[in-house]
């Protein structure tokens, strides 16, 4: 194929990506503004979701794939069930748009440069978009996730010593749940509320560690629940021993952090050892040549 075809092949191409992107631009203008209240850090270029947002739309789009499924239940732990319809569709609408951004930037650079890897990288960087914002989602929860077995120690050991210390499980829950702050503590006051609404105590707790999504922390809601139903004398002394294996969970959480600390650091040695290894070599091989 001639140079000529391919150039005229490529910016047709890149012509109808154009035409087509600033025809969902327009159709979007009406959807903008569902997308204002999102968090410019966590949601950039939000001023265009309106074009993901009118493809699917315009596509029909059902979302009820194997992948809408699990989205959505990532979705309800960050957001509540309530929410996660309106945050799947702005997932969906900033992969889109970001990525269509990309696809039709990269033709651009092509009119500029008229070589064809602008537009395949482009095209990369492009598909690459797409797939990041996709899981996204998921590296919040392993980060929420990190962050609440951090703070989940500290969050056992004051139930546990209120609890011994005569107090009853409800106002021990109270009284730590407004007593720190951080994800855990936040869920915890979510379940204060819904005991304040009439919902029963084992039910908020059991939705309390649903919630979480931790195995420890269900693990622990399990035990409160199954020490609340044979009493509060038994409820004491299951505190202290979840307070104990907890404590060594942390043990092992700050041992596998100093140790990922360690295994990062031998990237930057490498690449200082290989940069000092060339300026080594390099003139030996240079004087035995003269």
């Amino acid at each position: 194929m001639s140079a000529g075809i391919l150039d005229y092949i490529i910016m047709s191409l890149g012509g109808i990506a154009l035409f087509a992107w600033l025809l969902f631009y327009f159709i979007g203008l009406k959807y903008n503004k569902m997308f204002d209240v999102l968090e410019e850090k966590e949601y950039p270029m939000k001023e265009i979701y309106g074009i993901g947002y009118a493809v699917l739309e315009t596509v029909h789009y059902k979302y009820k794939s194997k992948g809408d499924r699990k989205l959505r239940q990532q979705l309800e732990i960050l957001y509540e069930k309530k929410y996660s319809e309106y945050y799947l569709r702005a997932v969906h609408s900033q992969q889109i748009a970001i990525a269509f951004t990309l696809v039709v930037i990269s033709f651009a650079l092509y009119g500029f440069s008229l070589d064809v890897m602008s537009v395949i990288i482009g095209l990369m960087f492009s598909g690459l978009a797409y797939y990041y914002f996709g899981t996204v989602t998921k590296k919040k929860i392993l980060k929420r996730s990190d962050e609440m077995l951090n703070e989940f120690s500290e969050v056992v050991s004051k139930l546990a010593l209120l609890t011994n210390a005569g107090m009853i499980l409800r106002e021990a829950w109270e009284e730590v749940a407004f007593g720190g702050e951080g994800i855990i503590y936040n869920e915890m006051r979510r379940s204060v509320g819904e005991m304040n609404n009439g919902v029963s105590e084992i039910d908020a707790i059991y939705s309390f560690g649903s919630r979480c999504m931790i195995p420890e922390i269900k693990k622990f809601t399990a035990t409160i629940i199954q020490g609340m139903v044979k009493g509060n004398s038994e409820l004491s002394g299951m505190m202290l021993t979840q307070s104990k294996e907890v404590w060594q969970l942390k043990k092992q959480l700050v041992r596998r952090a100093g140790e990922k600390a360690a295994s990062k650091l031998l990237i930057p040695m490498m690449i200082m050892f290989v940069g000092i290894l060339i300026m080594i070599v390099v003139p030996i091989f240079t004087n035995l040549g003269v």
